[in-house]
């Protein structure tokens, strides 16, 4: 039987904080910042407040960054438009918790694996800067065929901005007229995505 999200933090607490009843803990934390992922991903500053030593945040940091990698593992070496879930899980682990926006790439190749992720550029808590000229360069430098294009929303509603849906009609276009195609923009929230794609944001 699955365990709840805070008996499975109980655990893990258990593990790292030596004699000491760790329900208590798990149940404040998940009640402070909501999900597993999002206590993972809280900052130092925010988990001391809770007496949280500094074993349990490389437990924490570690555990994030091992879910990240087992996600990424899924997406590689195989072609990304029939293995579209584990794609999302992807960008989900890398992205739903960032505090600030990340405007991130994904380069394929002609049969749509994948060549590179990158992250194209970093900005605020709301706004990303990004420059289609620099997207399509670098696009031309790795040899890529195809695009999706991935940012997140901190604020966890994934719902395309009038900027992101601009931006996304400047890169197509950019990327269009050198027969590089854009296959989706993703949006990540905290429990959820948008797909332009699915919303006909792309024609």
């Amino acid at each position: 039987e699955a365990l709840a999200d805070y008996e499975l933090l109980e655990l893990l607490l258990f593990y790292s904080i030596e004699r000491v009843d760790t329900k208590p803990l798990a149940k404040a934390l998940l009640e402070r910042f909501g999900t597993l992922g999002d206590v993972f991903a809280a900052e130092p500053a925010e988990l001391r407040e809770f007496e949280i030593d500094q074993r349990t945040l490389v437990h924490f940091k570690a555990l994030r960054e091992s879910g990240r990698r087992l996600a990424e593992r899924k997406v590689k070496d195989m072609p990304v438009l029939t293995n579209w879930q584990q794609l999302i899980d992807y960008c989900h682990a890398a992205l739903a918790h960032e505090k600030t926006e990340q405007f991130r790439i994904l380069f394929l190749d002609r049969k749509n694996v994948l060549i590179a992720d990158e992250v194209q550029q970093r900005g605020t808590i709301d706004h990303t800067p990004v420059y289609p000229r620099e997207v399509v360069k670098r696009a031309l430098a790795l040899n890529a065929a195809a695009l999706i294009l991935v940012h997140n929303h901190p604020s966890g509603d994934p719902k395309p901005s009038r900027d992101d849906i601009e931006m996304t009609r400047e890169i197509k276009a950019a990327a269009g007229a050198l027969g590089i195609s854009i296959h989706d923009h993703l949006v990540i929230g905290r429990k959820g995505h948008a797909s332009f794609r699915s919303l006909g944001l792309l024609a």
